[in-house]
């Protein structure tokens, strides 16, 4: 198998998976139960939470364990919603669907959502930004990383302009920031992220809501691992994140170099047949292409006929059709129409990019 998806999903890590197993057969007790088995699972919860809230220099206390960053972006957007009676909002058009829905079912209930424009390099433009905010903005709500591009905003930079206006909540979406590329959570309130693109299993991930925010619940029930998120803790889910965060998250320096130097290869065996629309601010993990005059569909069947297994958009695009952050960045639809994503992992190697180079070669050579 060659795959070149790693943005919309990962394999669980050998590791990781027997932390899993070993949590799930030996403290499988309810950890807010008082006897021993219970504190015992409560104590690897804890020291799981520790692990991941000191990579994120923020206190244990401000995790909040979710299903996922599509539980968490519902809980920072309509959580910050329901204790404000603003009504306005402040995002981009490169978001993940989990924030577009969310902002378009708040768009029903009365709430304004405008849009920041972005530079020639996808960033969004900080000016703009601030021309937008009025006495009614309550939330800007942005990604530290698109999942399309690759393109890493300038959340710092951002943030550091919220702390100027009073009372604006500052949410990011940073999924594909982790185990990528770092980001400083110094000035963001609120901050999603999701454990299965970390080689973690699905089903867990979490929001960090500093203790200074205040935040409505979406899921109301008995004791949890904190007051934002009821249900029973997720034992064996969490101490496997944890585990991934030191598998691959605490070596994303030393792997940066290395994916790095595979995009670059990538993107000089694909410069004379394929447009990049990835940008100078694109981590290198991401390498989003079009090749003009192919039908992208076509080319992903070939390709997966060879084992090889690419994106055309993201898995969670409401529009399957043409990649929306393509068409922002560019206002070219046949450019939209016809891009590919590929997302690079430090378990990729450059015999897989050759093999996918030359199968994207030999799919033109025989439709052309």
């Amino acid at each position: 198998m060659y795959y070149f998806d790693y943005s919309a999903t990962t394999k669980t890590d050998e590791e990781v998976l027997k932390r899993f197993n070993e949590i799930s057969q030996n403290y499988f007790a309810n950890a807010n139960s008082s006897y021993k088995i219970a504190k015992e699972s409560k104590k690897i919860i804890d020291d799981a939470t520790e692990v991941i809230a000191n990579y994120f220099n923020v206190l244990p206390n401000e995790i909040i364990f979710t299903s996922g960053a599509s539980e968490s972006n519902n809980l920072a957007i309509k959580g910050t919603a329901e204790l404000t009676n603003k009504k306005h909002i402040i995002t981009s058009k490169i978001e993940h669907s989990s924030v577009v829905s969310t902002l378009s079912y708040l768009q029903t209930k009365g709430y304004k959502v405008d849009f920041v424009n972005m530079t020639k390099d996808g960033q969004i433009d900080i000016e703009h930004l601030k021309s937008l905010i009025n006495d009614d903005t309550f939330l800007v709500t942005l990604c530290g990383v698109d999942s399309e591009l690759g393109i890493k905003q300038p959340i710092d930079e951002v943030g550091k302009l919220l702390k100027n206006y009073d009372n604006i909540v500052f949410h990011v979406d940073i999924t594909q920031c982790l185990g990528k590329t770092e980001i400083n959570l110094d000035n963001v309130d609120l901050a999603s992220f999701s454990a299965h693109k970390i080689y973690a299993p699905k089903g867990i991930g979490g929001l960090i809501k500093k203790n200074t925010t205040k935040l409505s619940p979406l899921i109301h029930g008995g004791k949890s691992t904190t007051v934002y998120r009821a249900g029973t803790p997720q034992n064996e889910l969490i101490a496997a994140l944890a585990k991934a965060f030191e598998v691959t998250v605490l070596k994303s320096n030393e792997n940066y170099d290395y994916v790095s130097s595979l995009n670059e290869y990538l993107k000089g065996e694909l410069k004379d047949i394929a447009l990049f629309n990835s940008t100078s601010k694109s981590i290198p993990h991401v390498l989003n292409i079009s090749i003009p005059g192919v039908k992208k569909k076509e080319i992903q069947e070939f390709l997966s006929s060879k084992e090889i297994y690419v994106s055309l958009n993201t898995a969670c695009s409401l529009n399957t059709d043409y990649s929306k952050t393509v068409y922002e960045l560019y206002n070219d639809m046949p450019r939209a129409e016809s891009s590919i994503r590929i997302s690079l992992s430090y378990k990729t190697t450059k015999e897989e990019i050759d093999y996918l180079v030359k199968n994207i070669k030999e799919f033109l050579n025989e439709n052309n």
